[in-house]
């Protein structure tokens, strides 16, 4: 079922499945994505699970506008929950999404049930990183992505000490030593974190759905 919820300010589309009344998950898209691109996650999970998808701001069919400050992207996420009537959730996020989720996590610790973490870039500074050139691609904000790529390669300091706050059991996946996100480093700063590697690139949810959704679900049932 997809809905549509004006939330933080802001019209946000999100795809929703599942028994509502089932333990709440939450499936955030990377950047330039929507909810599509967990068809087929979807259904996995809302077997048992009250499955919530969103289309971050500036993609999708949510709002395309701004500020696409990374968190209040992640406050859009939270107000989801709120307007949902949802306390605490788990958290699954690739890429930016995983960034957004650990954001969440971070701010807002009391409302992340369990985070997993997928080929999520740390809050590093990034080198060599090719600028944003624009082409024909829609489907979302071309400002979306000039400034998350700002904040993605030079971030804010303090994120950095913002993953040593999160307490929800977390679990972070990564595509292995050749991944330019290095999402190890995500791993070994958040206490506790399970680290998982699935070297197929940086798609593990798409390459390698069977091996990530074993990953996921030997994590969630522990």
């Amino acid at each position: 079922m997809i809905r549509e919820a004006h939330v933080n300010g802001i019209k946000l589309v999100y795809r929703e499945e599942g028994d509502p009344t089932a333990p709440p998950l939450v499936l955030i898209h990377g950047r330039t994505a929507n909810h599509n691109d967990w068809n087929g996650i979807t259904q996995h999970f809302a077997a048992r699970y009250h499955v919530i998808a969103p289309d971050l701001r500036g993609h999708g069919a949510s709002e395309h506008r701004g500020p696409y400050e990374v968190p209040e992207m992640a406050g859009d996420v939270v107000a989801l929950l709120d307007h949902l009537g949802v306390a605490r959730a788990t958290l699954i996020g690739h890429s930016l999404g995983g960034v957004v989720a650990y954001h969440a996590a971070m701010n807002h610790p009391d409302r992340v049930e369990r985070l997993v973490l997928e080929d999520a870039p740390p809050p590093l500074p990034f080198r060599n990183r090719p600028p944003v050139v624009e082409d024909d691609s829609t489907g979302f904000d071309w400002r979306m992505m000039h400034d998350t790529e700002r904040q993605l390669a030079g971030p804010d300091p303090a994120w950095l000490e913002g993953l040593g706050r999160i307490t929800a059991p977390t679990l972070v996946l990564s595509d292995g030593e050749g991944s330019p996100v290095n999402a190890r480093e995500v791993a070994a700063r958040i206490p506790g974190a399970r680290l998982v590697t699935i070297d197929v690139g940086h798609l593990i949810h798409t390459t390698a759905r069977d091996r990530f959704l074993r990953a996921v679900d030997t994590f969630l049932d522990g």
